[in-house]
């Protein structure tokens, strides 16, 4: 009887930890909000992608991935692009690490981690593993 309270107890804790990891699955408006993030789950880790925006064409034709560094990608469309990735939550600091995050404004792709403040999600992309070189943007829930 003890060793069954002790699983159920173990199974209760981890269930709680993956629906804290889950709390940011879903859409969130861009800090200007001139986009709309679907952030969902793969496997253990976490993703983004552009599901809406507020001008999604230009000169008439969609925008595209103009910036990219890489000539192949930048005739894809901004629409549907992936632009968070890898993410993991870290159930002792409360955050989502070891991610990326792609800026089409710039085309450069940061490290990046995420983490909750009330009900806004942090997210601070950073450069050559040094996270004070960085910058912080705030996404509201778009539901």
């Amino acid at each position: 009887m003890e060793t069954l309270f002790v699983i159920s107890f173990m199974l209760t804790g981890l269930t709680l930890q993956a629906q804290n990891a889950d709390i940011i699955l879903g859409k969130w408006y861009t800090d200007d909000k001139e986009d709309i993030i679907k952030i969902y789950k793969g496997g253990s880790q976490y993703f983004g992608k552009i599901v809406w925006m507020k001008e999604p064409n230009e000169n008439g034709q969609p925008k595209v991935d103009d910036n990219n560094p890489n000539p192949k990608l930048q005739n894809r469309p901004i629409m549907g692009l992936k632009l968070l990735w890898g993410f993991r939550y870290d159930p002792d600091e409360k955050k989502w690490t070891n991610g990326r995050i792609y800026d089409p404004k710039s085309g450069k792709t940061y490290d990046c981690y995420m983490w909750m403040e009330g009900n806004d999600l942090k997210i601070k992309g950073y450069v050559m593993g040094m996270k004070f070189l960085g910058r912080k943007t705030t996404w509201k829930r778009a539901e």
